[in-house]
């Protein structure tokens, strides 16, 4: 039999065989017809166009994931890492009252609270809100308070990525704040124990009683703060050392802090008390105060700074500024916040936005429209630049608004929001001064407790416009409340 030269090399390299193998055929056979040679080539380039194109479509899409994905990293790395307040953490170690000598009501005769299920991976109001409370139990219990760090993370890494940026997973809350919640002195005439770390408290209390939230607040339906306090202080009496089992739910939920009827019975006593009178801020937070005086409301040359003022005046430290208008303005993720969680359950102003003395309430009509509805959440939770303008008009009209001549604006909100809304407030009125958050000068530690250092210039306001809905707000309402502002100073959107 013959072979073809075609089928000899075909069968020597078959890499170089044509796709399918033809004898040759007689001359009395047809040639394939043109319209199945132009079927192969549609076929062909029907092939072409969907399966190799697709293929290069998505060997390119997951190259430029696998960049970004690169380049995400590298610009994580980029980042300096926030500092740790090691020197902060030292400092609470060595406090005087970690001596098992001590005479009682401390020392290994001493009664200790620990509530190691306190609050985390929330905001700096929450968080806040919940420590004053939570040391207000140990008060009136007679126990010294276990003050734990302000806590994102309770993972063993001391740092935690927040919007692609890492943070601190764990702030001293001396980094915060000074006074008898994180071992300061009380009063000369005052004989409760000094607060403690839990380290120390490890140490005084090898044998401690374990109970588990839930055993008691499980039993209480509805209850005020004030019950909340009786019904712990029951069910604590026979233990020297007791720690609360880290596990839900907190001793002070946020129901609790939501409604004001449940949360203002402790008025009285607890605004009274050491925990909130000689409460102070850091000298961490009292610099950039002090530092950042001339960019939100210059001080006279007359005027002493705050590092001046005896420690022991507590609250009374922090008097009013003249001129001075403060606005909390949320943004961000705020806006998610607003619509879907509060309007959709109608949530109205947390318990320290709404004292009774307050001129700003919430009232949601029974019968609102959606509409209307959203409308209401708007303007009260998430203004735009039109409504702030305007309310900020109604507090100049007003009598404690008279002789506003500054304006600081703490908020969350990106810098080009933030210069809209200086322009327009410039627009609308001539202002000595406008600034904002944006523009404080702060070192890397006062970085992450900006939010106080906010905190602290809308506590001293001469006028005070929160946001009803936010507990950062809320704590600079009853921070006010406390020291004897006049509650018509003190507003809300």
């Amino acid at each position: 039999m013959l072979v073809t030269p075609a089928r000899w090399l075909g069968a020597l390299v078959p890499f170089l065989s044509p796709p399918t193998q033809y004898e040759l055929l007689p001359s009395s056979i047809a040639v394939a017809s043109p319209t199945k040679v132009h079927a192969y080539s549609v076929r062909r380039t029907c092939h072409i166009i969907f399966v190799r194109r697709r293929l290069r479509t998505c060997l390119i899409v997951l190259s430029l994931l696998v960049a970004s994905a690169i380049a995400a990293f590298f610009y994580v790395l980029s980042i300096p890492l926030p500092p740790l307040y090691s020197r902060f953490h030292e400092a609470e170690l060595r406090l005087p009252q970690h001596n098992v000598s001590l005479s009682s009501p401390e020392g290994r005769d001493g009664k200790y609270l620990w509530i190691a299920n306190h609050a985390s991976k929330c905001g700096w109001g929450n968080a806040m809100q919940e420590l004053f409370l939570n040391a207000y139990l140990a008060y009136r219990t007679d126990r010294a308070f276990v003050f734990d760090n302000y806590t994102w993370s309770r993972e063993e890494s001391d740092y935690s990525l927040y919007n692609l940026k890492p943070i601190p997973s764990r702030i001293p809350l001396t980094a915060f704040m000074r006074g008898p919640i994180v071992g300061g002195e009380f009063p000369m005439d005052d004989a409760a124990p000094r607060s403690v770390t839990p380290e120390y408290f490890y140490e005084v209390c090898p044998n401690r009683t374990i109970i588990g939230s839930y055993t008691v607040n499980d039993a209480l339906v509805d209850p005020s703060a004030e019950t909340h306090v009786q019904a712990w202080t029951e069910s604590m009496a026979s233990h020297r050392c007791v720690e609360i089992e880290q596990s839900p739910p907190e001793i002070f939920d946020e129901h609790v802090f939501a409604d004001a009827g449940r949360l203002l019975g402790v008025w009285p006593h607890f605004s009274q008390s050491p925990i909130v009178q000689n409460f102070s801020w850091s000298t961490l937070v009292e610099l950039a105060f002090d530092n950042n005086r001339e960019v939100f409301s210059p001080a006279s040359p007359f005027d002493l700074p705050l590092s001046a003022a005896p420690l022991s005046d507590g609250l009374r430290r922090y008097t009013s500024i003249p001129g001075l208008l403060v606005l909390h303005i949320r943004r961000g993720d705020f806006k998610g916040h607003c619509y879907d969680v509060l309007a959709s359950r109608s949530i109205g102003y947390t318990g320290f936005n709404s004292f009774p003395s307050l001129p700003d309430h919430w009232a949601l009509p029974e019968d609102v429209s959606e509409r209307d509805k959203r409308a209401l959440y708007t303007r009260h939770c998430f203004p735009d630049i039109d409504m702030i303008v305007q309310r900020v008009e109604d507090v100049r009209a007003s009598a404690a608004g008279q002789g506003l001549s500054h304006v600081y604006v703490m908020t969350n909100g990106s810098p080009s929001w933030v210069s809209k809304l200086k322009a327009a407030l410039r627009a609308k009125h001539d202002w000595a001064l406008v600034a904002s958050s944006r523009d404080l000068m702060l070192n890397p530690e006062q970085k992450y407790v900006a939010q106080a250092v906010d905190m602290l210039v809308a506590q001293r306001a001469q006028v005070f416009v929160g946001n009803g809905f936010s507990t950062l707000s809320g704590m600079v309402v009853m921070l006010r409340m406390a020291n004897g502002v006049s509650p018509n100073s003190t507003r809300h959107w």
